[in-house]
């Protein structure tokens, strides 16, 4: 094979796995968008239709180390097929589901198998673009699928829902499913580790589902529980517990599903404790734009998403940029600066109040993304380059894990806070205001006033401190030092 034809052909290896993270991604926004005609149609609560999202986190959250352990065993190609065609059945099934248990058991295959994608798709792209420059440059414009598919979910999932119904969200993915599928049959190579594996380790795969599950479920569903309830507390044992336990089975074990000595690493660690705080971030602050958007400035839902275009397309644009930086700046001060303008972006929206244009969103959001994206393929290529290439699937599931982990933590503890500053706004500004009216009217309108305040007062307030976190996150990356590892060969097919 001549090298021109060999380079087109990872160019095409790029657009296989981006197809399939698009899909992936597209369907964690778009079926969102179909729950509330889901919830008509069975007629259940919005409680209980919660649970087709929550299984969703569930179970993709608990099989991502294990398909990242595979990916690296039995081969990459092989799992990332698999993952794909498991994916297309589920969809299918999904789109035919009669009742809400048969939804969530199509749900959770549909989980299982899409949380294949990432550690295989960027493993994949980790032993086919080997020159670090052109992997980072890869990773930085697969990283910009994320982004497209947040934003093409709502706008392709209205017209979808309402000239189709909502089982047709599930039923698109079968075509673009084949497409992708033949797409990887035909570019992709086989790669997998020369140390063969001859242990799998599923006790610790358990005891590492069992606490991600108690996490995932209460950061979900914790706020409606009570973070001190019964039931969060029980959770909370259950975390720790089998945690512990998992620690203590992988330092035992000859092949474990994580190795711990990734952690040993300290840009690994550190790069990672960026991520965590970015996204938590990024993702606390997302959750709360659309709620601000049809609460106080009397959005649709449809208007809503359009809100975010702009941010997909700082996004796309930002990553493939940011890639090209490899190589000609220190890869923490590029991270660095993508942090820190994220951060400015998340600080803007605390100047939003219920006049606030779509301009109010739609410029913080444009820069919130492009700093997210410059930085993208540098924090994932840190990760990619400290660990030997026979487990990056395994190093790159523990940093989807970190991602899916922080944004449930962060939309849990914005959305917590939220609640507390409104309640302490409500008592802080009634205490400072004086209602001489002995007329309903006038006590109504008094009332509505002071609990608008407080509200867009909390906004401000968790922004703020959103965006001090990021800033913090922004900072503590300038101590990464870097220093890739050698030697270890890749077997290629």
């Amino acid at each position: 094979m001549s090298e021109s034809t060999a380079k087109n052909l990872r160019w095409w290896i790029l657009f296989t796995v981006i197809i399939g993270t698009f899909l992936g991604r597209l369907d964690q926004t778009i079926v969102n968008l179909a729950l509330p005609k889901i919830i008509n149609d069975y007629g259940i609560t919005v409680a209980a239709g919660g649970w087709i999202a929550t299984a969703y986190i569930l179970a993709n959250a608990i099989f991502v180390p294990i398909w990242g352990k595979l990916g690296d065993t039995i081969g990459r190609k092989k799992v990332y097929i698999l993952g794909f065609g498991i994916f297309i059945v589920g969809s299918v099934l999904a789109g035919f589901a009669w009742n809400l248990p048969s939804m969530i058991v199509f749900r959770v295959i549909q989980a299982i198998a899409g949380s294949a994608d990432y550690p295989t798709a960027m493993a994949i792209l980790a032993v086919t673009f080997k020159e670090g420059k052109e992997r980072a440059q890869a990773l930085g414009i697969w990283s910009s699928s994320f982004a497209a598919a947040s934003v093409f979910g709502p706008l392709l999932g209205g017209p979808l829902i309402d000239n189709f119904g909502w089982r047709s969200v599930f039923l698109i993915n079968l075509p673009i499913g084949i497409v992708g599928t033949l797409m990887a049959l035909r570019f992709i190579n086989e790669s997998k580790s020369e140390i063969k594996t001859k242990f799998f380790d599923w006790w610790g795969a358990i005891t590492l589902g069992v606490s991600l599950s108690a996490l995932v479920l209460v950061l979900d569903k914790g706020a409606d529980w009570g973070w001190l309830s019964l039931t969060s507390t029980l959770l909370y044992t259950a975390i720790v517990g089998f945690m512990y336990i998992f620690i203590q089975i992988e330092k035992r074990v000859p092949e474990p599903i994580v190795d711990l000595k990734f952690f040993k690493i300290p840009a690994f660690v550190n790069t990672l404790g960026n991520n965590f705080i970015v996204f938590m971030g990024m993702m606390g602050g997302i959750f709360l734009i659309p709620i601000f958007a049809q609460v106080f400035l009397g959005y649709d839902a449809q208007q809503s998403g359009y809100l975010f275009m702009p941010m997909a397309a700082a996004f796309m644009l930002a990553a493939p940029l940011g890639g090209k930086l490899f190589g000609r700046v220190e890869a923490r001060y590029v991270i660095f600066a993508s942090t820190f303008v994220a951060a400015i972006g998340i600080f803007f929206f605390s100047f939003l109040d219920p006049k606030s244009g779509p301009w109010a969103i739609m410029i913080p959001l444009f820069i919130m993304a492009f700093g997210m994206g410059f930085g993208m393929a540098q924090r994932t290529n840190v990760i990619a380059s400290v660990v030997d290439p026979h487990e990056i699937g395994i190093a790159s599931s523990v940093l989807a894990l970190i991602r899916n982990i922080s944004g449930a933590f962060g939309i849990a503890l914005f959305a917590t806070i939220l609640n507390l500053r409104t309640e302490r706004n409500i008592l802080h500004i009634n205490s400072l205001s004086t209602l001489t009216s002995h007329n309903p009217i006038d006590i109504q309108k008094y009332t509505s006033l002071v609990i608008l305040k407080s509200q867009v007062n909390a906004y401000d307030y968790v922004f703020i401190l959103a965006s001090i976190l990021v800033a913090v996150g922004a900072f503590a990356i300038l101590w990464l030092k870097v220093k890739e590892r050698t030697g270890v060969t890749v077997h290629v097919e």
